[in-house]
């Protein structure tokens, strides 16, 4: 009965899946004919999505195959490899690229690679390993707080020389709730939130442009020209009504709304497709989350349920923090709609995570040690049948 349950989750996941990458990749054949620097060919960014959907539909089918185990021996090659990747976004002569003044992209033959996307899952693989190790005390300052965290700082640090202030939230953020999850004691994690929170301040007041997103998000009227993209994509969203203006029927993707086939794809899909879509999208989010716990919390070691609730966590934080600039609820921060925005690095990232879940399911059916440490578990228990 337990694993009959597990199973539905993981179903209810890869549905979920299929149906964002879909609409992704429905909106992005409309829109992405109309997007700038398309080279001329209507089908630019479509073709380049679909090389890396197969790309990532056969490392998501390679990692669901695979032992998720075999990541927690080779943490450190991970993590040495994103910090190399990331170092090499700072150079030219590495392959390093620059797009709208931030380094975050390597060109590799032909293809664009972002190695933020890859940090993130080195940052869960390397997380998840510390406090799966007998010697961690989530409970103690150092082992169990500034030592894991001076690791992660190191490739935030990397990732926001790239100006990429974003991805750095987003993946402490992450970072903390897992750490909440594995124990650490809170005032800790309080000092974590208050130190993080003090360095973006800090950040957005030496960077002009992240300054003017601040204050436009917190008065659009007197600053204009910084609220433009947020304010269409509202302007998109009210055009759609309930049903949409029809697919290919939209008006904000001719050059209104900038970037409407990468971080503002979601206002297009609500322009043309309606509110039934975009609530389509936010549904299928809840249910990787919802799913996505379920199935890492099944795992049969604290190493597999710490990376599969930090993978649930990074995409379900990922989509609301898109999810809430588009709708003016935060201020911008360049973040793309896991599975649905153009890019093919976090499309791969995705579909490898959703993958690592499904390995993490194949494999957590065995004896479970005692989930020591960890904040909050899940336990199902068998109804006993009363003797007649």
């Amino acid at each position: 009965m337990h694993q009959r349950f597990v199973f539905i989750n993981v179903f209810l996941l890869v549905i979920a899946v299929a149906v964002l990458t879909t609409i992704g990749i429905v909106m992005l054949t409309s829109t992405g004919a109309y997007a700038q620097d398309n080279k001329g060919d209507p089908t630019y960014y479509l073709s380049h999505q679909l090389v890396w959907l197969v790309i990532g539909v056969v490392l998501c089918v390679g990692a669901a195959l695979v032992d998720y185990r075999w990541m927690e021996k080779r943490w450190w090659l991970f993590y040495v490899c994103a910090a190399v990747l990331l170092t090499c976004c700072l150079f030219p002569a590495t392959g390093g690229k620059k797009i709208n003044g931030a380094f975050r992209w390597i060109g590799v033959k032909g293809l664009t690679l972002q190695p933020s996307e890859f940090a993130k899952l080195a940052v869960l693989i390397t997380i998840a390993w510390w406090y799966a190790r007998k010697e961690t005390q989530p409970r103690e300052f150092l082992r169990g707080f500034a030592y894991p965290l001076g690791v992660v700082l190191l490739i935030v640090a990397l990732i926001a020389r790239e100006v990429d202030l974003g991805t750095s939230t987003l993946i402490l953020c992450t970072t903390l709730m897992v750490m909440f999850i594995a124990g650490t004691r809170l005032p800790y994690l309080a000092l974590l939130a208050v130190g993080g929170g003090s360095a973006l301040a800090l950040a957005i007041r030496l960077m002009p442009q992240r300054t003017g997103r601040l204050l436009a998000f917190i008065n659009p009227d007197q600053y204009p020209t910084e609220a433009y993209q947020q304010v269409r994509g509202l302007t998109a969203f009210g055009s759609g009504g309930i049903f949409g203006l029809g697919l290919g029927n939209g008006r904000e993707k001719f050059s209104y709304l900038p970037f409407a086939h990468t971080d503002f794809i979601l206002p297009e899909a609500g322009e043309e497709l309606g509110l039934c879509c975009t609530l389509t999208v936010v549904l299928c989010f809840l249910v990787v989350l919802v799913s996505g716990t379920v199935i890492a919390m099944r795992a049969s070691d604290r190493f597999g349920r710490l990376l599969g609730v930090g993978i649930v966590i990074l995409i379900a934080l990922q989509a609301a923090m898109n999810i809430g600039v588009t709708t003016m609820l935060l201020p911008n921060k360049g973040l793309p709609l896991p599975f649905i925005s153009y890019g093919g690095s976090s499309l791969a990232f995705c579909l490898v995570s959703v993958g690592i879940l499904v390995s993490i399911y194949r494999r957590g059916f065995g004896e479970r040690p005692d989930p020591e440490g960890l904040r909050f578990d899940v336990k199902f228990r068998k109804r006993k049948t009363p003797r007649i």
